[in-house]
């Protein structure tokens, strides 16, 4: 069975940087798509980043390009999200999602982690 853990959210200052980590474990993560959403209290669950399986094809919510960027080591079984400029509105919870196949998705996963918090002070 296929499982994630969600790792390195925190406080931050504006203007400050976090990378989360996202542990894949049951299988090999060269085989899964992989994602990054995030949840605002009281807001619904909206998409951040996804990469390809292999880890050559991205894509971000248009919110948060050219200050975060998704990268995935296969050889660890690992996923990331270097966010730098964070800003209040960033303040939420993380998670990271995983889908069987070799394309990156905005939608359709089916695994998903339990969630980190980041929280950015102003």
């Amino acid at each position: 069975q296929v499982q994630l853990v969600e790792s390195g959210g925190g406080l931050v200052q504006a203007g400050g940087s976090l990378r989360l980590s996202c542990a894949l474990s049951g299988r090999s993560s060269s085989s899964y798509a992989m994602g990054w959403f995030r949840q605002a209290p009281g807001k619904e669950r909206e998409f951040v980043a996804a990469i390809s399986a292999g880890g050559r094809s991205t894509d971000y919510a248009d919110s948060v390009k050219g200050r975060f960027t998704i990268s995935r080591d296969n050889a660890k079984n690992t996923m990331y999200l270097e966010m730098s400029r964070l800003k209040p509105e960033d303040t939420a919870d993380y998670y990271c999602a995983a889908r069987f196949g070799v394309v990156r998705s905005t939608t359709n996963y089916n695994i998903w982690g339990q969630g980190t918090q980041v929280t950015v002070s102003s």
